[in-house]
This record gives structure tokens, C-alpha cells and sequence, in this order.
């Protein structure tokens, strides 16, 4: 992972445009391909972003843009899409690489786990003609906890969480547009399946378009003598 401290200023065009004004940020180049812009604030979530498949080249400013101070250009160019994003650095403050090595992945906590082998057996508590395609369907940015198709056929990405929150919606969000960038795939929707959703996680997800399911444990795991649902 290479991480950058620059003055720099950001544009992106592709199925919007979006402009970040000259300020000091935090770049970082994964090894994947990937690269995101930071800022000093706003939680994890980047500024902006390009995820892989995708290829960075360093370049010479233009005129135009030596006049106005910028030193190095970063043009990032998605390999599927018209999608780039241009980083115009003025000053770098800081430059430096890591190796992290193959990280393990993220270890789900108990009760997740068996919430997602369950609903994987007894996927049709999402509804009618509802089939299981596999668990732990891996993105560039990490795994879907179910990948399913619905009664039409379409393709459904299961988030699953104990308690959901907002941080579960974004995390969603996210692979579902990698994903719908995918012709295979797309168009693909998502359900946010939680023992508990909160309100604010609830309202955003529905926003934007996420279906959220109420999990019930002890009725997924045949507990009672009621037939399996979900509310």
C-alpha cells in the first residue's frame, strides 16, 4: 500500500463529475488497484475513490496546470467504463510504501455466521422462488454474504448483521455498485437482513433502495414449531 500526503485537488468524470478544491488529503494506491482520497474528518469513508479493475499513470502537468502550481498528475482510469478520476498534487508532504502481506479476512462474529449458514439453507424466507447462487461471494472489496437470484430470476446481495447499522448500509452500497458494474450480474439488488435495524440504518437503506429483512433466530433455527419466516 503506497500512502500519500499532498496539497492536491481532485476531479472525477464518469456518470457524474464531482470536484475536490485545492486542500491537504490523504491518498492511498492499494495493491489491488484501487485508490481512495481522504480527508482529515468524515469517519472511513473516502472523499472519492476508483475501485479495480483499474490503472494509475503519473504525468506531467499541463500548461495550464503549471501555471496554476500543480507539480505531478495522477490520471486513474477505470478499464470497464469511462470512469476517472484526476488528482492534481501541488506539494507532497509525505510519500511512503507497505507491504501488508495476504490479510485473513474478517473473522464474523458467532451469531452472524450462523445467521448467514441458516438463511443460506432456508433461503426461501426472502420469498417465493427465491434460490441460493453461494455464501461469501468475494469482491475486489471483499465478500457478499449472499449472492441469491429472486423469483425472477434477478440477482439479490445479502448483507447480514446482527444489529444493523448505517455503517452495514454503507458497506452494502458499496458492493452493489461494484457489482451492478458487472453485465453478469446486473442489475442486481440488495436486502439488508439484521436481528435488529436501526432506524437511521433503516431509512438510509431504503433510500436507496435496499430491501430490509428482520431476521428471527430461534424461528431460522426451527426452535419453535412455526413455520420458518421472516417479518
Amino acid at each position: 500500500m503506497r500512502l500519500v500526503i499532498a496539497r492536491c485537488s481532485v476531479d472525477y468524470d464518469g456518470r457524474l463529475s464531482a470536484h475536490l478544491p485545492l486542500a491537504t488529503r490523504l491518498l492511498m494506491v492499494k495493491a489491488d488497484g484501487s485508490v481512495l482520497v481522504h480527508s482529515d474528518g468524515g469517519s472511513y469513508k473516502p472523499l472519492n475513490w476508483m475501485t479495480p479493475p483499474c490503472a494509475m499513470a503519473e504525468l506531467a502537468p499541463e500548461a495550464d496546470e503549471l501555471a496554476d502550481g500543480v507539480r505531478i498528475v495522477w490520471n486513474v482510469q477505470h478499464a470497464k467504463s469511462e470512469d476517472r478520476l484526476r488528482v492534481r498534487i501541488h506539494e507532497i508532504l509525505h510519500d511512503s510504501s507497505h507491504d501488508l502481506g495476504v490479510d485473513p479476512g474478517l473473522v464474523k462474529d458467532g451469531v452472524e455466521a450462523h445467521l448467514q449458514k441458516l438463511l443460506a439453507e432456508h433461503i426461501h424466507t426472502l420469498g417465493e422462488g427465491y434460490a441460493l447462487v453461494r455464501r461469501e461471494y468475494m469482491t475486489p472489496i471483499g465478500p457478499v454474504d449472499i449472492l441469491a437470484r429472486d423469483g425472477a430470476g434477478l440477482t439479490v446481495a445479502v448483507e447480514i448483521k446482527r444489529r444493523g447499522e448505517i455503517d452495514g448500509v454503507e458497506q452494502l452500497s458499496r458492493y452493489l455498485e461494484l457489482m451492478n458494474r458487472d453485465p453478469h450480474l446486473a442489475p442486481v439488488s440488495g436486502i439488508f437482513a439484521a436481528q435488529q435495524i436501526k432506524p437511521q440504518a433503516r431509512t438510509l437503506a431504503e433510500d436507496r433502495g435496499i430491501r430490509c429483512v428482520i431476521l428471527d433466530y430461534d424461528e431460522l433455527r426451527g426452535i419453535d414449531n412455526s413455520e420458518h419466516r421472516l417479518f
